[in-house]
């Protein structure tokens, strides 16, 4: 039975009875999908958010970054990859924390790991997925969004990218730090509330915006239409989600909505999660500001070795499924 049956049963209740619109129609199928999947959305995420933000407490940066220094390179990307799920959500508040592992001296190539790993694969990335896909599809993107950080840190490791950092790399200290590990439980406890609630006043447009988004492409766009431009036997298909998906400024919340909608209407899993990946860990914006620490050359290495893990990664998905 679907845990969530009582939203369902709500929202046809609101649609097709409340608003008195014709089931099956259009409209009222686009509207269903709306008011469901918000209120789906919105309770796994406050559970989520609150459950991780309380598991952060216990580590402060400055932990996190003694536990990754300490151990072999392999260990420290997988432990980099790890700690990027329970860390900010975005790739642009990644950034702060990415520059103090660099500053305390934590190997590059690992830093680099954490820096894919946290705006891919954190836990509003995880929490929509398993909602909207179930747990074989979200377990699947974790595991390869692990992969790909791993594989992009590793890669970028070896080639000693040292000499294309700027000077402000180096000077910058970490910011967006977590309250230590002495705290009591009720200001872990008011911690957790507060990151929940700071959490969702960022990402509410985002999240209306990407569910009415798929709401329309759910009622208004004919079954297999983007199949025949996006289907999983277009070789060129995932490629050109991540090319598409660059330019264009979103967090998980915003995008893995309309994935939904698009899988829905034929698209291939693979070719949709390529391009919310491309959306969440290779957006302009992080390279902005990534820019004021990286020379040009260095940028391009980790787009282009990102952008390599993440086709990889939809062909794979559009093979298994």
């Amino acid at each position: 039975m679907d845990p969530f049956f009582p939203l369902a049963w709500a929202a046809d209740k609101l649609v097709y009875g409340a608003l008195g619109l014709r089931p099956g129609g259009l409209t009222g199928e686009a509207l269903r999908f709306f008011f469901y999947d918000t209120a789906k959305i919105l309770i796994l995420l406050v559970v989520v958010i609150f459950a991780v933000s309380l598991i952060r407490t216990f580590l402060p940066p400055e932990r996190i970054r003694t536990v990754i220094a300490r151990h072999h390179p392999l260990t420290g990307h997988l432990l980099a990859a790890a700690l990027g799920v329970i860390t900010p959500f975005c790739s642009c508040s990644a950034v702060p924390l990415f520059l103090g592992f660099v500053q305390a001296g934590v190997p590059l190539g690992v830093t680099f790991t954490f820096l894919v790993a946290s705006p891919m694969i954190n836990e509003v990335a995880l929490t929509l997925l398993w909602g909207l896909f179930g747990w074989r599809i979200a377990a699947l993107y974790v595991t390869s969004g692990v992969l790909v950080a791993v594989f992009s840190g590793l890669v970028i490791g070896r080639l000693k990218p040292q000499k294309w950092l700027e000077p402000l790399a180096l000077k910058a200290g970490a910011a967006g730090a977590v309250p230590g590990s002495k705290m009591a439980w009720r200001d872990r406890v008011r911690y957790a509330r507060d990151y929940a609630a700071d959490i969702l006043k960022k990402i509410w447009p985002y999240l209306l915006a990407g569910i009415g988004l798929g709401a329309w492409i759910h009622g208004y766009v004919p079954a297999g239409f983007l199949a025949g431009y996006a289907g999983a036997d277009k070789w060129y298909a995932v490629p050109l989600a991540v090319v598409a998906g660059v330019p264009l400024y979103s967090n998980a919340a915003g995008v893995v909505p309309l994935v939904r909608a698009l899988v829905e209407k034929g698209v291939a899993v693979g070719t949709a999660l390529a391009f919310m990946m491309a959306v969440t860990a290779l957006s302009l914006p992080e390279f902005m500001i990534l820019r004021r620490v990286m020379k040009p050359r260095l940028l391009a290495v980790f787009a282009g070795v990102v952008a390599v893990g993440i086709i990889l990664t939809g062909y794979l998905f559009n093979f298994v499924n």
